[in-house]
């Protein structure tokens, strides 16, 4: 499977994806009960079906239940994903990703989250040497 495709998902498909990374393997009901969205059950069900056809989900069965699991890690998804924001948005300069996340954010960075970046930044620093 391409990783391309995962960029081609609609947005309920995205949804769906999005419940199970967070819930890490679900029912199609828990993913109903978790979308925010006033969708019906029998909607929900056949998305799942179209996502494990094309590949994005797989299943097992528990009793009675399906149990639905992301067939690509959430790491390389949200890698892939940083990858294709950085070359088009950002003109493949992460400085300039960095420079647009922190003007975005509403928070203040706290002496942690510096110290933490700061870390980052060393080991990047000694992968380049």
């Amino acid at each position: 499977m391409s990783k391309d495709q995962w960029m081609n998902l609609s947005r309920r498909e995205r949804q769906i994806m999005d419940t199970l990374y967070m819930l890490g393997e679900a029912t199609a009901l828990e993913i109903h009960g978790n979308l925010n969205e006033e969708v019906g059950k029998d909607s929900v069900r056949k998305l799942i079906r179209v996502l494990e056809q094309k590949g994005h989900l797989k299943h097992r069965r528990e009793g009675q239940s399906y149990i639905y699991i992301p067939t690509v890690d959430k790491q390389e998804i949200e890698r892939h994903a940083m990858r294709h924001m950085l070359r088009t948005f950002f003109q493949n300069s992460t400085p300039k990703a960095v420079s647009a996340l922190l003007a975005a954010s509403d928070d203040d960075l706290s002496k942690e989250d510096i110290e933490e970046l700061n870390t980052m930044i060393r080991k990047a620093e000694k992968r380049g040497e």
